[in-house]
């Protein structure tokens, strides 16, 4: 029996910098639709909270300390989740840094530092999933980029160029992998309440009335309102979809 298009029982799923914000957003939903979660990050009490929450809902959950710019991190991250809860089949890209300065006053630990945190991740963890779900018969990829994958900024040179490699990435691996029934998709978040940006309205002045007056939903998004696109893109209903970089923004993209 066919199983409903959004329903995700049975899968696992792996989301990085999911003990908070977004990817914490995504966890929820993922879990909400039936998938079990392999929460990956650094901070091991926001891990644990992570899991605990997930939990409440009915979802089985784990958590994995890792750094997944290391790739023998990612190796055995993605081994003890493959082991723990049998099979691999939606993989999160959502571990991001950023560091605000101009590129004139920017130095090269902090390019590579963000650089590594939020693109080289990405490739290393897709890399390293690749092979289980080749052998299931197919996978979801999903990468978190951002509005500086669309827009530039004089404080993100080193996030813009991350983000808008993820685009590119994304693209990659949307054509290499669709004969493994493997789709990949991108996220282009707007501005969200989250750590990150409460640390952006204190150092940029201004920010928060310019982004209220941009947005046509005339609001600063919710981490829950990626639950939604995190179960489309992580389901069977998104089979025909790959190689998308999808703005979840209330609309702030298409202001001119």
């Amino acid at each position: 029996m066919k199983t409903a298009p959004f329903d995700l029982t049975g899968k696992v799923a792996i989301v990085t910098g999911g003990n908070g914000g977004i990817g914490l957003g995504m966890a929820r939903g993922l879990a909400q639709a039936g998938a079990a979660i392999a929460v990956v990050g650094r901070n091991e009490a926001k891990l644990a909270a992570a899991v605990a929450e997930l939990a409440q809902v009915g979802a089985r959950a784990i958590a994995v300390a890792a750094d997944v710019t290391d790739k023998a991190a990612v190796a055995a991250m993605v081994s003890r989740v493959a082991g723990d809860l049998g099979r691999i089949d939606i993989l999160i890209n959502n571990a991001g840094i950023n560091i605000r300065k101009p590129p004139h006053a920017l130095d090269i630990a902090e390019w590579d530092s963000v650089i590594q945190t939020n693109l080289t991740s990405a490739f290393l963890c897709s890399q390293a999933v690749y092979p289980a779900m080749k052998a299931a018969g197919g996978g979801k990829i999903i990468n978190i980029g951002s509005m500086m994958s669309i827009f530039g900024a004089s404080f993100t040179p080193a996030y813009a160029a991350s983000k808008g490699g993820i685009v590119q990435f994304t693209r990659s691996c949307a054509c290499a992998w669709a004969a493994d029934n493997i789709q990949a998709n991108a996220v282009l978040p707007g501005w969200i309440d989250t750590d990150l940006t409460k640390r952006a309205r204190k150092e940029i002045d201004g920010l928060h009335d310019r982004v209220l007056a941009r947005t046509p939903a005339a609001r600063w998004g919710d981490i829950n309102d990626f639950a939604g696109i995190a179960v489309f893109l992580a389901s069977s209903a998104s089979d025909f979809v790959t190689g998308t970089a999808i703005p979840v923004d209330g609309g702030y993209s298409i202001m001119g």
